[in-house]
């Protein structure tokens, strides 16, 4: 597995964010977690990315099934260098610098000269982006702003993108076009574990899926399977 995460336990203060959440995640998938609001989805991709520390458990990386390298002690800076790049809710570019400069932050570990390849890249995958370099970040679109979070996600390399929400706060066509991008990045070789409030595109889109409910995992199925599953219907995709 390229990702494994074993009992892990998260709490916020005296609260339980997670509690024994395990999952696995292969090279190549689209793996989607699907929850209401408040079941701990952005709290697991925080913890992943080394922004919270668990109580207990351990995330497991292991590229290429080369040697295991535990996740849960390591610095964020460490986990974007060994291939991890998470993209936050609600997008959080810097609003006052260029979209160029922005996305050079992405790539903060290379330098300027290995920079240049992947910038073009990202401006081949979202064209807007382009066309808008020397904007503000700020006085983006909110979805020029996602695909721009996106952008700066990828300038890193990643072997594994954490993706929370992207289609928060979106009209639909531009929902439809970010889920194209993501089938894209996804098909060009990078792992993506997605976060989702639109359960029905998230399963859509992703091989298997995990519903996590009140900081536990309930189910895990192909994504598939979850998409005619009755319960999931009923409580996930308003049917």
């Amino acid at each position: 597995m390229l990702l494994s995460v074993s009992n892990l336990d998260v709490r916020h203060g005296a609260i339980s964010a997670l509690s024994d959440v395990s999952l696995e995640i292969a090279q190549a998938e689209i793996v989607a977690l699907i929850g209401a609001n408040g079941a701990g989805k952005t709290t697991l991709l925080r913890t992943i990315s080394g922004l919270l520390r668990p109580r207990a458990g351990r995330i497991v990386w292991q590229p290429d099934g080369g040697e295991a390298v535990e996740l849960q002690t390591r610095r964020a800076d460490r986990i974007v260098s060994l291939g991890i790049s998470h993209v936050p809710e609600g997008r959080q570019v810097f609003a006052n610098m260029t979209v160029r400069e922005n996305l050079l932050l992405g790539g903060y570990q290379h330098s300027h000269q290995e920079n240049r390849p992947d910038l073009e890249k990202i401006f081949a995958l979202f064209p807007v982006l382009a066309e808008r370099r020397k904007q503000p970040a700020g006085t983006l679109s909110g979805g020029e702003q996602q695909m721009l979070a996106m952008g700066r996600a990828l300038m890193a390399r990643p072997r594994l993108l954490l993706l929370d929400e992207p289609s928060l706060g979106l009209a639909p066509l531009i929902v439809r076009k970010i889920f194209e991008i993501i089938r894209q990045i996804n098909s060009a070789g990078t792992t993506v574990f997605l976060i989702e409030q639109n359960a029905h595109m998230a399963l859509a889109v992703a091989n298997r899926a995990y519903v996590l409910q009140a900081g536990r995992i309930i189910l895990a199925e192909k994504a598939s399977k979850l998409l005619d599953d009755p319960e999931v219907k009923r409580a996930y995709l308003g049917g």
